[in-house]
């Protein structure tokens, strides 16, 4: 499975946007699908993640309530839904797919390239 992010760009504080993660090849079953980012000067931190076969999801503090993570399975895509953006979401993000529903970007085997999301104050 080879992944391909989009959706990035410049929004202003408040604004929404929505990324896009594009998967090519077969997804099992018991994939689970994530959202990471990471600024500059900082680690890569988890986002969100979504079963590929459910439609549990699960959440990082920071963006809970303000993000939605979803798929659309006849599409073999992953989406991020973002509202009410602020400065401190501005980050790369990347799509990832592993075989265990935690955040730890480490159990996360394939990655996409990444998408740049710069929010403006």
């Amino acid at each position: 499975v080879q992944l391909q992010a989009s959706g990035g760009g410049l929004v202003q504080a408040g604004g929404s946007l929505r990324l896009s993660c594009a998967a090519s090849g077969r997804i099992y079953s018991s994939t689970v699908m994530a959202w990471f980012r990471q600024a500059i000067g900082k680690e890569r931190e988890f986002v969100a993640l979504i079963r590929w076969n459910r439609d549990s999801t699960y959440y990082a503090d920071s963006v809970k309530g303000r993000f939605t993570i979803s798929k659309e399975n006849r599409k073999n895509t992953l989406y991020l839904q973002m509202s009410s953006l602020k400065p401190e979401d501005t980050a790369v993000y990347y799509c990832a797919a592993g075989s265990r529903y935690n955040s730890d970007q480490y159990d996360y085997n394939i990655w996409g390239q990444g998408t740049l999301v710069t929010v403006s104050s």
